[in-house]
C-alpha cells in the first residue's frame, strides 16, 4: 500500500497514521524513557528542579482565520503544552522559514501578533532562526517553537494516572477552531460566524490546579479533537473513558457545520480548551472553578473513568453506546 512506502499528510493529523509513525520510525530509534510517554512535553530533573520542555511546528493554512492567526497560534499552542504538563511557561524559542516573495505587511502582522501572545502568556520569546525559501519550497509561512517552563516539586500529572471513578471534564465548548479554519478556507457562509478558540490558557489551567489538587492529568484536545485526546489517555492509564456525549458542549453553529461537512465534532481541533481528569470528590469544584474563568464559562463534567479496557465508550442522550475511536488520519488537514 501506498502509505508503506510514502509519508502522507494524514500521518500529521494527531490520529491513528501519526501514532503508528511514531512508534514505528521515532520511537525504535530514540530510547528515551520521557519521549515514549508522549506527553504534550517533557519533564526533566535537573539540579535545583524540574523543566518541562515542549516544541511545535505550524502549517496553518489560511495563515490568518476569525479569532487568531498563526502567530497567536505558535505561542498559544507551546504555552498550553507547557501548562498541561504542570509547568509556569517561560521562555520561547522562534524559528521562521518564510518563502520569497512573502509580503512585508503580513510578516510584520505575524510578528506583532507573536508579541502579543507572549505578553498575554507571560513569556519572553528569547531565541529563534529565520529562514527563506523559493517559491516551490513552501506556500506561505512556517513557524517552529519550542518552550520551556518550570514544574513544581509537587506536580506530578500523567495520562497514566486516571483512576476508576475520576470523573472528566472539559473547559468549554468543542470544535472552535477547526471550524473556524475550514470556514475561512472553503469561504463557507455560515450565518453565525464561528470563531478560533486559540488563546494562552494560563488563568484556565491555574484555577483548575487551584480546585482540583488531586487532579491526575490534563490534555489539549488539539489535532485530532476530543476523541483523540480521551483516547491518548485511555490508553495510558489502561481504563475505559465512557463519555455522555449530550454533556459535551457544542456551540450550534459548529454542531451545523459539522453535520453539513460530514465531520464527527469530537475529532475536530481546538486550540483553547482542556480536557481534565480529576478525583470524583473534586469534581464539582473543578467545574465551578472553570466556569469562573472568562475562557471557561461552558465547561463541563462529560463523563467517568471506568474499569475495562483501554477505549472510549460514547453514550448519546437516549443511553445508545458507540465506541469513539482514535480518528485514523486527518479531517482538516494544516489545521495548526
Amino acid at each position: 500500500m501506498p502509505q508503506d512506502n510514502t509519508i502522507l499528510l494524514a500521518h500529521g493529523g494527531g490520529g491513528e497514521l501519526s501514532g503508528e509513525l511514531i512508534r514505528r520510525e521515532i520511537l525504535t530509534r530514540f530510547k528515551s524513557r520521557e519521549l515514549a510517554r508522549l506527553a504534550d512535553a517533557a519533564v526533566l530533573d535537573f539540579p535545583g528542579g524540574r523543566l518541562a520542555l515542549t516544541t511545535d511546528g505550524y502549517v496553518v493554512r489560511p495563515l490568518f482565520f476569525r479569532g487568531g492567526d498563526i502567530g497567536r497560534l505558535c505561542v498559544s499552542g507551546t504555552v498550553n503544552d507547557l501548562l498541561v504538563s504542570g509547568a509556569k511557561p517561560l521562555y520561547l524559542s522562534l524559528g521562521i522559514i518564510v518563502r520569497d516573495g512573502f509580503p512585508l505587511a503580513d510578516f510584520r502582522r505575524i510578528l506583532d501578533s507573536i508579541a502579543a501572545t507572549a505578553a498575554e502568556a507571560g513569556v519572553e520569546v528569547v531565541t529563534g532562526d529565520t529562514k527563506t525559501v523559493d517559491h516551490a519550497a513552501a506556500d506561505g509561512i512556517f513557524l517552529t517553537t519550542a518552550g520551556v517552563g518550570v514544574v513544581p516539586a509537587a506536580s506530578h500529572l500523567d495520562y497514566a494516572a486516571a483512576r476508576d471513578g475520576d470523573a472528566v471534564l472539559v473547559s468549554g465548548t468543542m470544535g472552535d477552531h477547526g471550524v473556524a479554519i475550514m470556514a475561512e478556507r472553503e469561504q463557507l457562509g455560515f450565518s453565525s460566524p464561528v470563531e478560533s478558540d486559540v488563546a494562552p490558557l494560563n488563568d484556565v489551567v491555574a484555577a483548575l490546579l487551584a480546585a482540583a489538587p488531586g487532579a491526575r492529568c490534563l490534555k489539549d484536545p488539539t489535532r485530532g479533537g476530543l476523541a483523540a485526546a480521551l483516547n491518548e489517555i485511555a490508553r495510558a492509564c489502561g481504563r475505559t473513558m465512557v463519555i455522555e456525549e449530550a454533556h459535551v458542549p457544542v456551540r450550534e453553529a459548529v454542531a451545523g457545520a459539522c453535520d453539513l461537512l460530514g465531520l464527527d465534532v469530537l475529532a475536530v481541533a481546538n486550540e483553547g480548551k482542556i480536557v481534565a481528569v480529576v478525583p470524583a470528590a473534586e469534581a464539582e469544584a473543578t467545574l465551578a472553578a472553570l466556569r469562573g474563568t472568562p475562557r471557561g464559562r461552558e465547561a463541563a463534567i462529560i463523563g467517568r473513568v471506568q474499569d475495562g479496557p483501554a477505549r472510549v465508550i460514547g453514550v448519546s442522550a437516549l443511553g445508545g453506546q458507540r465506541i469513539i475511536e482514535m480518528p485514523y488520519g486527518e479531517e482538516l488537514p494544516r489545521i495548526c
